[in-house]
């Protein structure tokens, strides 16, 4: 391979790497699913309304322009507040426990989103990058039971470890996340804790492909190990 088709692989590997973000922000910005759920429940909503004022002016007598006034009011407050609020609850760590293997993706995806704001710039790349293998991740639990032992192991880090890091990093005080302790600081341990994850998450989509899931089943010893071994929780 010449110098020139070695530069042409690494611009196409960038390319598709930055169309992978792009394309995984826009869904999370306007989702498909979220979007068809908020069409559907301000046509639902709307309708009610215009069935209620029907019935109402068939029953009692016409609503007059004000009335013909209010409900459009009505039904555009409804329409704003419905295209607002989001479809369905956000997920809290407590609730990533009780999901469905299936699910687990995508509702992380989802609760990490709303940890952004709390987060240092570096660390939203990493999220960037956890967020790409929760991806592929995803149809991959598609196919695994919830009783297998690898299942416990994806549950336990992507469901139990991977927010509980970060909820112990948002609490430490800001003015605090760059003091080292013991050698690092809370912003250099999230960090390091992130790309752990995301490996952590690519090795298991790998053994995953591979069908090893024995080997997956040791993964999360590992990490726990690492965990204890580097003191990556910030606020322990």
């Amino acid at each position: 391979m010449t110098d020139i088709d070695r530069q042409i692989a690494r611009s196409a590997e960038l390319i598709n790497r930055v169309d992978a973000r792009s394309r995984r922000s826009e869904r999370r910005r306007h989702g498909p699913n979220d979007i068809g759920t908020r069409v559907a429940r301000i046509a639902i909503a709307d309708g009610a309304i215009l069935l209620a004022t029907i019935i109402f002016a068939l029953a009692i007598g016409p609503i007059g322009l004000l009335g013909a006034v209010a409900v459009m009011g009505l039904m555009m407050a409804t329409t704003v507040a419905l295209a607002v609020f989001p479809a369905t609850p956000l997920p809290t760590p407590e609730k990533l426990r009780e999901v469905s293997l299936k699910a687990l993706p995508q509702q992380t995806e989802r609760w990490l989103d709303t940890q952004r704001p709390a987060l240092p710039a570096p660390a939203i790349t990493l999220i960037d990058q956890i967020g790409l293998r929760l991806d592929t991740l995803g149809p991959q639990l598609a196919m695994l039971g919830e009783d297998e032992p690898a299942a416990a192991e994806v549950r336990k880090l992507v469901g139990e470890q991977l927010p509980e890091f970060i909820k112990g990093y948002t609490r430490v005080p800001p003015e605090l996340r760059r003091v080292e302790r013991n050698g690092k600081t809370p912003d250099a341990q999230l960090l390091d804790g992130l790309r752990l994850i995301e490996n952590e998450i690519g090795e298991m989509t790998t053994q995953l492909a591979e069908g090893d899931l024995d080997h997956l089943a040791t993964r999360g010893r590992f990490l726990e190990i690492k965990y204890r071994g580097d003191g990556a929780d910030p606020v322990g």
